[in-house]
């Protein structure tokens, strides 16, 4: 392989460059936000040119929309999808975060991009719903009374939550679980 061949550091140019693209996307939109990654320094973190990055992403847009689309796909599968939990036990551990979980990107993303027709704002949206419909899902195999009220007051408890605890920097998911547990508890007749 001639030196022509090769990319940053010796790799050779393609091979899961996209990967590493995603994965440098994933770290700095996480630590400096959306707007404030550039494409140079994005393309150098993840040791690919401008051009490549370009190939497998048409515009910075579609790379934001891409990453938010990974992030996390199945909505809470440790959570919703737990056998071993009863319905009223997945919707307490909904807010169950740990510290090093990355606070959520949708909400960052949805506020840095003030449009409401980018890609990666559309798909925000998705996310959320889909949230708040496993929620309401979730409150209705517990029993609850109005399991769509219920649904809606945890999504909007977990999305306070997380946007608190990124702009005070300190962890606000325990309050929420305990505000949840009184909402649960009103709402589902014990027994």
């Amino acid at each position: 392989m001639t030196e022509l061949e090769k990319g940053p550091l010796g790799r050779r140019r393609g091979r899961g460059a996209r990967e590493r693209i995603l994965g440098a996307s994933q770290q700095l939109f996480r630590d400096q936000g959306i707007n404030r990654t550039g494409m140079d320094q994005l393309c150098a973190v993840a040791q690919v040119s401008k051009r490549t990055a370009y190939q497998h992403f048409a515009t910075k847009d579609e790379l934001v929309a891409e990453y938010l689309r990974r992030f996390d796909p199945d909505v809470l599968p440790g959570v919703f999808d737990r056998p071993d939990l009863t319905p009223r036990e997945r919707l307490l551990a909904a807010f169950e975060m740990p510290a090093s979980t990355p606070l959520c990107p949708y909400i960052a993303a949805a506020v840095e991009l003030h449009d409401p027709q980018h890609p990666a704002s559309q798909y925000a949206r998705e996310y959320k719903l889909a949230i708040a419909a496993r929620l309401t899902e979730t409150a209705r195999e517990a029993g609850a009374a109005n399991p769509e009220e219920l649904g809606e007051q945890l999504a909007l408890l977990i999305d306070g939550a997380s946007a608190r605890t990124r702009v005070l920097d300190r962890e606000s998911f325990s309050t929420a679980a305990a505000i949840a547990a009184v909402l649960i508890d009103k709402a589902i007749p014990a027994g």
